[in-house]
């Protein structure tokens, strides 16, 4: 033990140990034997050490606390390497690139940025990995094992950080403000997407027509026209979707479901966004503003129309005299004098009009007689009596 002597050695990988249970534990991580079972879960170890550290996911228990900030772990080894957040220490050089770190195995794991080496292979589909850790959460996408599972509602993930993120949505808590204007979010990448529209930065780029994109999945979705490709068909009537949520939502219109109830007129929607658009009605708010006059409006539609007044945009043209203008309503409402057609029936002699606004005026030629003819009648009713 002093003399630091290791007798012991692994034929298979030349391993030497300083005692033969070591070598026997070490055994095993060639032979993948694994005799020390969890009772609770199944989860088999090679080592009984291995599963006395499993069997603290299940206590709960974190016997080892830190006395600087009283944080508690369940290992030892995780303590040590936590007080190093303390002391800001980081003993550990990269000889390639100088940066330094608090672990020995953070700095294993960052020389393989350099080496660009996978030493992790996954046996069922053999995609390499740099870590270790890395394959281990991508062997639950075979196995589907999702160890973490939410306290409140029972959802189970695969990964330690879903979980985290996922338990936002009881808390309600949003960490990441935007420091242009505020606004708060659960995620990180929610906030970085949120600031492009700030920015007005658009960082993906589409390879077949050039169009960009602030978020990749937006650019993903725009694929999708290039490609034609629609994998999602409804089963009532096989029209087929680009997105799976696309085509969620598209299902509701044979279902006649509409999950989004108001909490004030409890008038209810299909999509979330048509709530959330029809609630400013009841709360009178008006997040889009004009940069030019600033005139609010409670729909972006509205002020994208409105911007139009500005910048003399007239985007529909028509196809018969080529008159432009600046709402897709005005256009259809001026085909009509090309066409003849008159789409609005008077309700009271029958006249029909090409335009709303033309039937409403109308109307108010039989209002006017209204109160004449109730005039008659009530002095004929009088003479009666």
């Amino acid at each position: 033990m002093h003399t630091k002597e290791k007798p012991y050695s692994c034929e298979m990988c030349s391993r030497v140990f300083a005692e033969l249970t070591n070598l026997k534990q070490h055994l095993m991580t060639h032979t993948k034997e694994k005799p020390y079972d969890c009772k609770m879960c199944g989860k088999a170890f090679s080592q009984q050490g291995d599963l006395r550290r499993h069997l603290l996911i299940h206590t709960k228990e974190k016997p080892y606390s830190c006395e600087m900030c009283s944080r508690a772990f369940s290992r030892l080894g995780d303590l040590k390497r936590h007080l190093l957040s303390h002391t800001n220490k980081k003993p550990y050089t990269c000889k390639m690139c100088s940066k330094v770190f608090s672990q020995p195995g953070n700095l294993k794991r960052h020389l393989l940025t350099h080496t660009k080496e996978k030493p992790y292979y996954c046996e069922m589909c053999s995609k390499a990995f740099s870590q270790q850790f890395h394959l281990k959460v991508h062997l639950r996408t075979h196995t589907k094992e999702k160890p973490y599972a939410c306290d409140v509602c029972y959802k189970a993930f695969a990964q330690q950080h879903h979980l985290k993120t996922h338990l936002r949505m009881h808390t309600k808590e949003k960490p990441y403000a935007c420091i242009v204007c505020h606004k708060a979010f659960a995620q990180e990448g929610h906030l970085k997407r949120h600031s492009f529209m700030h920015t007005n930065e658009k960082p993906y780029t589409c390879d077949v027509c050039g169009k960009a994109f602030s978020t990749k999945n937006n650019l993903s979705r725009h694929l999708m026209i290039h490609s034609g490709k629609k994998p999602y068909s409804c089963a009532f009537c096989n029209k087929a979707f680009t997105e799976k949520i696309h085509l969620k939502v598209h299902l509701r219109t044979h279902t006649k479901e509409k999950p989004y109830s108001c909490d004030v007129c409890y008038k209810a929607f299909t999509r979330q966004h048509h709530l959330k658009t029809h609630l400013r009605m009841h709360t009178k708010e008006k997040p889009y503003a004009c940069d030019v006059c600033h005139k609010v409006f409670g729909h972006k539609h509205h002020l994208k129309t409105h911007l139009r007044t500005h910048t003399n945009e007239k985007p529909y043209a028509c196809d018969v005299c080529h008159k432009a203008f600046a709402q897709e309503g005005y256009l259809k409402r001026h085909s009509f004098m090309h066409t003849n057609e008159k789409p609005y029936t008077c309700d009271v002699c029958g006249k029909a009009f090409s335009t709303k606004q033309d039937l409403n005026k109308h109307f108010l030629t039989h209002a006017k007689k209204l109160p004449s003819t109730f005039n008659k009648s009530n002095e004929a009713g009088s003479a009666d009596s």
